[in-house]
């Protein structure tokens, strides 16, 4: 994809993210918008994928880690065509196959099942290292939180990566700087992230994590590695796109009915609009 459709996809997958939660009334919706940049990247070219074979032995796989950013990956999904998109509106319901939390068994399109935060970063290692061995030129990309990294489980797979050289892993971290209950910098301030996995070995990006051009190219960069996987640290906004929700202070798990979400949609809605007039 272009630049352009490429800010179209992610508007998209906004829209569909906020009607996701929406159907709900509430959820993990600040955490969703902060990595759908980056999954209109990946979803939009970056990934080798087939929506009609999601079983196909050859594709890259997507670890969300931080798994209650589970609609923003529906979103994606149903819009790429693994699914109706009139499923989304049935989130973490009876009976639906999209649970709040990612489940590889329920939801057509994903690869593994995460939400215990931190488990994440050693199955996607594990899904690396078969890639690896099996030599199909296969990728496993990673998405974590940045309040997630304080697991120690985390480093010991950041310590595990580079000794097995998974040049084939790409490790993103949605540094948005909040967590549950506050600020990632008063519970536990991260410092340099990036020089945090450099010292560990990797190779090391850091980048504006809202801005679909800045991850394309940093997603070209990491497939270029050699010698070393990729860890790409995106400085994003929590609840990014969708003002309604950004500027709310604890926006990890919200109330999303009425007023803020008919408004959020409407927003949406207008940047999709402005966007074709301006494509017209």
């Amino acid at each position: 994809m272009t630049t352009k459709e490429l800010k179209k996809f992610a508007a998209e997958i906004r829209l569909w993210t906020l009607k996701c939660v929406g159907s709900r009334g509430f959820g993990h919706l600040g955490g969703a918008l902060s990595i759908v940049d980056t999954l209109a990247v990946l979803y939009g070219g970056e990934m080798k994928i087939d929506p009609e074979n999601p079983a196909l032995t050859d594709r890259d796989k997507l670890v969300m880690s931080k798994g209650h950013a589970g609609p923003a990956v529906y979103a994606a999904l149903a819009l790429k065509g693994y699914f109706d998109k009139e499923i989304l509106k049935t989130l973490n319901q009876p009976g639906t196959t999209l649970p709040s939390h990612c489940d590889r068994k329920l939801t057509p399109g994903v690869d593994m099942t995460t939400g215990s935060l931190g488990q994440g970063v050693s199955t996607a290692i594990g899904l690396a290292l078969a890639q690896q061995m099996d030599g199909t030129g296969a990728r496993t990309f990673l998405v974590t939180g940045d309040g997630e990294i304080n697991e120690g489980q985390v480093w010991e797979g950041a310590l595990f990566a580079p000794v097995h050289k998974l040049t084939n892993l790409t490790w993103f971290v949605d540094y948005n700087k909040k967590q549950l209950d506050g600020t990632t910098h008063d519970i536990m301030d991260l410092g340099d992230i990036a020089a945090k996995f450099a010292a560990f070995g990797w190779a090391t990006q850091t980048i504006h994590g809202n801005d679909v051009e800045a991850v394309s190219k940093a997603v070209k960069k990491a497939k270029a590695e050699t010698g070393k996987p990729s860890c790409i640290v995106l400085n994003t906004t929590k609840g990014a796109g969708v003002p309604m929700v950004a500027d709310i202070e604890l926006n990890h798990h919200i109330p999303f009915e009425g007023e803020i979400f008919e408004k959020s949609v409407e927003y949406i809605e207008k940047v999709l609009a402005d966007m074709a007039k301006e494509a017209a």
